[in-house]
């Protein structure tokens, strides 16, 4: 995902695309992560770390080890370094299959043998799944799984055609690979008969054929199941991901009680803001008994004057102290306080707007592309470091401490767009995130980090993240009447939307937020929408 900001406006950090490689990076030596348990499952994540496209299979291992982190301890290594009895100490292997190898000696053979073995749950996704039959021998899997991977084929890919839709859990979730880079899915060849029965998880559709075509996108039989893609390239909010993501719970939490809850924050308050407007949606929201989180800023910076007639201006919490009283009521009246940065921007130069609080970066650099009008991020700020870090971090600390606020205890990377050291550095003073976030090539392999390599990731639950950090869901991004930087509008109906395809998340949240200046009537409507759909709204303190 390359997160995409909006110019001159504080709160408005649409997502854009959500996978994004800027550069080649290697992959190098294993790197097992283990983090705290949200759960008590345990996964083994394995990832192809081998070829030209190497670097992808390091970025995709990283995405399901942060999904598979929801469920409890994640170990990930290269798929190369697997042994034999392996997947027998973990409740469940996730192997991605992103190298396309030449033969069977891709894969150890222990791997083939362990999964045949059928004592422990495997998700294989993508590539390399005909080996396994040509190294068991294909009469053998076809008996053991009841379909026939050396028979399959991708279907329908590039000009052939085009599957645009996934239907999961009666949710019809979108495909948005454009037809030039599309490779396809694979089309399993299902023996039917008196074969093992293979259940149909999710169903992909061409659309590209009348009447439109369908075929199975995810099956499941015996031990193994089977995805036919790589569910991260080109995803956004409405997504087939969000079926892989409830998938995972089939291996990981089979017993999971369905519940759908929802989570509000409003964006980016800061000192130049309109108290009365700011009290007005806080009322309104602990009317309707609404928890919710706020975003504050805790120094306002404008060193260009960008909203002060060219003179720079600087306005510390001491000196707005409405504001504070504002922030105050909202701590005890439902509200949840969080920090957003120490200035949410970065120095006396745009970073990419206006040098401003709330416009612009302030751990990655930005410019705007002048002939696309994209914004392009091009790498950490000057400097980046753990102290830089820090000191923007206990800056803060210290400004919610000199006005008396309670100090927070979750964390909002502004803009979304921190480097791996950034994160680390925040963990050590805020024990939560509450965001979309990057991963970098070289986190897993414990080489060189690559900061121009990296995949983006927002999560449908809490998950704790291959940085070892809590995360809290953000996933159906934010209101945005007006276009902007090739960002579509975002109106209620959207966000309403995405929610509903959530629902195909056994124990899944709709997490959106919200710009205050924008009024009532559009945050009325979408928490009305979405709490029609079932969800309970619920405070990010209480995960």
């Amino acid at each position: 995902m390359q997160h995409q900001s909006q110019a001159n406006a504080p709160a408005r950090s649409q997502a854009g695309p959500a996978f994004h490689v800027r550069t080649i990076a290697s992959a190098g030596r294993t790197q097992v992560r283990s983090a705290a348990a949200l759960g008590t499952a345990t996964a083994l994540v394995l990832y192809d770390n081998t070829g030209p496209y190497a670097f992808l299979g390091e970025l995709y291992g990283m995405g399901i080890a942060n999904l598979a982190g929801h469920f409890g301890t994640v170990t990930t290594e290269p798929i190369g370094s697997y042994t034999s009895g392996q997947m027998s100490q973990y409740t469940a292997a996730i192997y991605v299959g992103s190298t396309y190898y030449a033969d069977t000696t891709g894969i150890p053979t222990a791997f083939y043998t362990d999964v045949a073995a059928g004592k422990t749950p495997v998700v294989w996704i993508g590539d390399n799944i005909w080996y396994m039959a040509d190294a068991i021998g294909t009469l053998n899997f076809d008996n053991e799984y009841g379909w026939d991977p050396t028979n399959s084929y991708f279907a329908p890919g590039g000009s052939v055609g085009h599957i645009t839709n996934v239907v999961y859990n009666n949710q019809t979730l979108t495909r948005s690979v454009p037809p030039v880079d599309d490779g396809g899915i694979v089309h399993p060849y299902i023996l039917g008969g008196g074969y093992p029965a293979v259940t149909t998880l999710a169903t992909a559709v061409d659309t590209s054929t009348t009447p439109s075509t369908t075929f199975p996108w995810a099956i499941q039989s015996g031990n193994l199941t089977y995805i036919g893609e790589i569910p991260f390239e080109y995803v956004n909010e409405t997504d087939r991901l969000i079926a892989f993501e409830d998938i995972l719970f089939n291996p990981l939490a089979p017993t999971t009680v369905p519940r759908h809850r929802a989570m509000l924050r409003l964006e980016d308050l800061m000192a130049t803001d309109s108290v009365s407007q700011i009290m007005s949606i806080a009322q309104k929201l602990y009317a309707l008994h609404i928890p919710y989180g706020f975003n504050v800023i805790p120094l306002y910076k404008d060193p260009l004057g960008a909203y002060n007639n060219g003179v720079p201006r600087t306005i510390p919490m001491t000196q707005a102290l409405l504001f504070v009283a504002a922030i105050q009521y909202m701590t005890s009246h439902g509200g949840t306080i969080i920090d957003e940065g120490y200035t949410h921007q970065y120095s006396n130069v745009k970073n990419p707007y206006t040098g401003a609080s709330g416009d612009d970066a302030e751990f990655f650099l930005a410019h705007i592309d002048t002939t696309t009008n994209n914004v392009i991020w091009d790498g950490p700020v000057p400097g980046d470091s753990t102290a830089y870090a820090l000191g923007r971090v206990n800056n803060a600390v210290g400004a919610f401490q000199t006005v008396h606020l309670p100090v927070p205890s979750i964390w909002v990377t502004p803009h979304y767009f921190g480097t791996d050291v950034d994160y680390k550095a925040v963990a050590t003073v805020y024990p939560e995130r509450y965001e979309r976030s990057l991963y970098f090539n070289g986190v897993l392999s414990g080489g060189p980090v690559n900061h121009l390599s990296y995949i983006g990731q927002f999560f449908p639950y809490v998950v704790q993240d291959v940085y070892g950090t809590k995360v809290l869901p953000e996933d159906l991004g934010d209101y945005e009447p007006v276009p902007e930087n090739n960002n579509p509008a975002r109106l209620p109906a959207n966000i309403i939307n995405e929610a509903q395809l959530n629902l195909a998340v056994r124990d899944g949240f709709a997490s959106f937020f919200y710009d205050p200046t924008y009024g009532w009537a559009p945050l009325q409507q979408t928490i009305t929408g979405i709490q029609a759909l079932g969800y309970t709204f619920v405070s990010p303190s209480s995960l």
